[in-house]
C-alpha cells in the first residue's frame, strides 16, 4: 500500500521531486505484485505509472493528511490461518501533526470492499500503534523502543507492563525486546525501531552503527548496540548483527539535519528496497544488506525527497500477505 502525495499534504512545495520518488518505487514493487494506491485523483497517479505494469495496480479514491502508509495502514495478522487486518489508532505521532483523514483509512478501504472475500477486520482504536514503531521475526519476538511506545501522548495510563501485555494477548507473540537507546536526528516519531533496527530473519537483525565519535548519534547508537548484543534468540543463541553504515549528513535548506537511515529497506517478494540519499555510502549499504539478503536481489531506490519530510522509504510503504489484495 502506497498514499499518495498531493497538493493539500505537507508534499505541496515538493510534489514534483516526491512524485519522483513514489513513481520509482511503485513501478519497482509492481513488477512483483499487486499494490495499493490510496490517492484523490486515480486518473492522475494511473497517467503516470507504467502501463506496461498496471495489471497488478489497485488505484482507490480516498483523502488523506500525509502519505506514511507504514503508520496509518492496517497490519495483518493471521488469526486461525485467516487474514485479519487490526486497525489501530494512529494519532500522528503522538498528536504531532493531523491525523483525522488518516485514522479512516483502513475502515473506509475495508468498507469498500477493497480486500479480498475472507479478509476479516479488527476494530482496536482504543490503542495508538504505528506500523514502524515495532518490528516482528515471525517467530515470536516483537522489537520496539520505549521512547516510542511508552510515549505519554499515544497510551497515556498504561504502563510499560500493560502494554507488553496487550501486545502479546494482540499479536499472539511470546516476548518483547525493548530498546532503551538509539535516535535519528530530525525524526518525528519518537525513534520509530524501522529507523534503527530490522529483522533480517528470526536470528539476524541489521542496525545502524555509527562509529564517528564527534557525530551526534554516536553514544546512544553505541548503546543500542550493547543492547543488540544483549538480546537472545527464541533458541538462547546471541543475534547476527549486521552493522549498517551511518548515512552521510544531510541537512535541509535551513541547515536542519534530516534522518537518513539505512535500516529503512522495504522487503518485497524477490526483492529488498533500500533508500539511496545521493551519497557515497549508499553502495555500501547495498553490498551488506545484498549479503544479508542473498536469495533477494538488492534495488536501492533515491529517497532524499522523502526525508525532507522526516521519513524514509520503509515509511511510505505498507505489504500485506498474499491473498489480502
Amino acid at each position: 500500500m502506497l498514499t499518495w502525495p498531493h497538493e493539500n499534504s505537507d508534499w505541496v512545495d515538493l510534489l514534483d521531486e516526491v512524485e519522483s520518488c513514489f513513481i520509482l518505487i511503485a513501478n519497482e514493487i509492481l513488477k512483483d505484485e499487486k499494490v495499493l494506491i490510496v490517492c484523490p485523483d486515480p486518473a492522475s497517479v494511473a497517467s503516470k505509472i507504467d502501463r506496461s505494469l498496471q495489471e497488478n495496480l489497485i488505484l482507490v479514491r480516498l483523502d488523506s493528511n500525509d502519505t506514511w502508509a507504514r503508520d496509518h495502514g492496517a497490519i495483518t495478522v493471521f488469526v486461525d490461518g485467516t487474514p485479519v487486518l487490526y486497525d489501530f489508532q494512529f494519532n500522528g505521532w503522538g498528536l504531532k501533526f493531523p491525523a483525522c483523514l488518516d485514522n479512516q483509512l483502513t475502515t473506509q478501504l475495508y468498507r469498500m470492499n477493497t480486500f479480498s472475500t475472507g479478509v476479516g477486520y479488527k476494530n482496536l482504536m482504543n490503542f495508538v500503534l504505528e506500523g514502524g514503531s515495532f518490528e516482528t521475526d515471525g517467530m515470536g519476538s516483537l522489537l520496539t523502543t520505549r521512547e516510542c511506545l511508552l510515549s505519554v501522548n499515544r497510551n497515556q495510563g498504561m504502563s510499560k507492563d500493560d502494554i507488553e501485555i496487550f501486545l502479546i494477548e494482540t499479536f499472539g507473540i511470546q516476548r518483547i525486546l525493548w530498546l532503551s537507546s538509539g535516535y535519528m536526528a530530525g525524526d518525528d516519531t519518537d525513534s520509530h525501531v524501522d529507523t534503527l533496527a530490522r529483522f533480517c530473519n528470526e536470528k539476524s537483525i541489521a542496525y545502524v552503527s555509527c562509529d564517528d565519535p564527534s557525530d551526534e548519534h554516536y553514544t546512544q547508537l553505541k548503546q543500542m548496540e550493547e543492547e543488540l548484543r544483549s538480546f537472545r534468540t527464541l533458541d538462547d543463541e546471541p543475534y547476527q548483527l549486521i552493522a549498517l553504515p551511518m548515512a552521510d549528513y544531510v541537512e535541509d535548506e535551513t541547515g536542519f539535519r534530516l534522518p537518513s537511515t539505512y535500516a529503512n529497506f522495504l522487503i518485497i517478494n524477490n526483492k529488498v528496497l533500500i533508500p539511496y540519499y545521493s551519497t557515497p555510502k549508499d553502495e555500501m549499504a547495498r553490498t551488506i544488506i545484498q549479503n544479508a539478503f542473498p536469495d533477494r536481489k538488492v534495488i536501492g531506490i533515491e529517497c532524499s525527497a522523502l526525508i525532507k519530510q522526516h521519513g524514509s522509504l520503509h515509511c511510505v510503504t505498507m505489504q500485506f500477505p498474499v491473498g489480502v489484495l
